[in-house]
C-alpha cells in the first residue's frame, strides 16, 4: 500500500543520509505533501465559499444539505475506522471537515433568511418537512449529537461483525458520493448557479479527482474508490450547469 510504503520509508530515513538515498528523501517528500493533502485537501474548497458567504451577507446560494451530508458521512467514517484500520490521513480528514462544516452551518443559518428565523422551527418539533432547515444552530448540533450518541450504541453492540463494519463503510462512503447532488438540484431548479463559488467547485473537483488517485495507489478499500469515482461525475455536472446557466447576476 502507498501510504505504507511512505511509512517503511520514513522508518529507514533516519539511517540513510547518503546522496544514492536521494531518490528515497523525495519520495518522502512527496508522501507528505500526498498525506497533507488528503488531510487538509477536502476542507479547501470551502474557504471561498465562506469568504463569498461572509462579504455578499447571503446564504442562499450554497446548499446546508452539502453541510448534511458532509457532517453524516465523516461522522460515520470515524467510526468505521473503528471496526477497519484504514490510513490514519483518511480519518484527520473527516475529523476536520465535521469542523469545516459547522462552521459552515453557523454561517448559514447566521445570516440566511431573517423571516425563517421568526418561524421558530425546532428540531425537537419532529417536523421532517423542515429537516435540517431550522432557525437555529442549536438544533443542528443537537441532531449530530443523538446521531453520534446512536452511532456509538450501535458500533458498541455491533462493532464485532464484519458485516455491519462493512456496510457501514459503503453507507459512509455512498453518502460521501452524494456530497455535491444537493448543489447540483438546487442549480437545476433555479436554473442558475448565482451564489456557488466556481472556486469551489473547481476545489472539488481537484480534491476529488487527487483523493481518487491516492485511494488506487493506495490500496484503499472499495468503498473509498467507488466514492471518488462517484464524486468526479458529479462534480462535471454541475461544469456542465455552469457553462449552461452561467452565473445570473
Amino acid at each position: 500500500m502507498f501510504a505504507l510504503n511512505v511509512t517503511s520509508t520514513l522508518h529507514g530515513i533516519g539511517l540513510l543520509h547518503s546522496a544514492e538515498d536521494a531518490g528515497a528523501t523525495m519520495e518522502v517528500i512527496v508522501g507528505y505533501v500526498a498525506m497533507t493533502g488528503i488531510v487538509v485537501g477536502g476542507v479547501l474548497p470551502y474557504i471561498p465559499q465562506y469568504v463569498q458567504i461572509h462579504q455578499s451577507k447571503k446564504a442562499e446560494g450554497f446548499s446546508p444539505f452539502v453541510s448534511f451530508i458532509l457532517l453524516v458521512a465523516s461522522i460515520l467514517r470515524v467510526f468505521f475506522w473503528f471496526g477497519k484500520r484504514f490510513e490514519l490521513p483518511l480519518l484527520f480528514q473527516a475529523l476536520i471537515m465535521i469542523v469545516a462544516q459547522f462552521a459552515m452551518l453557523e454561517i448559514c443559518v447566521r445570516l440566511r433568511d431573517q423571516d425563517l428565523i421568526g418561524r421558530n422551527r425546532r428540531f425537537t418539533d419532529f417536523d421532517y418537512k423542515f429537516f435540517w432547515n431550522w432557525s437555529y444552530f442549536s438544533d443542528y448540533v443537537a441532531f449530530i449529537g443523538a446521531l453520534v450518541a446512536a452511532m456509538s450504541l450501535l458500533t458498541l453492540t455491533f462493532g464485532g461483525m464484519s458485516s455491519y463494519v462493512e456496510g457501514l463503510g459503503m453507507v459512509s462512503l455512498g453518502t460521501e458520493a452524494c456530497l455535491a447532488m444537493p448543489q447540483l438540484y438546487r442549480n437545476q431548479m433555479n436554473k442558475s448557479t448565482a451564489g456557488m463559488s466556481v472556486a469551489m467547485v473547481a476545489g472539488w473537483f481537484a480534491g476529488d479527482f487527487f483523493k481518487t488517485i491516492y485511494f488506487v495507489l493506495g490500496g484503499s478499500p472499495f468503498q473509498f474508490i467507488a466514492c471518488g469515482v462517484t464524486q468526479i461525475t458529479v462534480d462535471v455536472l454541475i461544469f456542465v450547469q455552469i457553462f449552461v446557466y452561467g452565473a445570473k447576476k
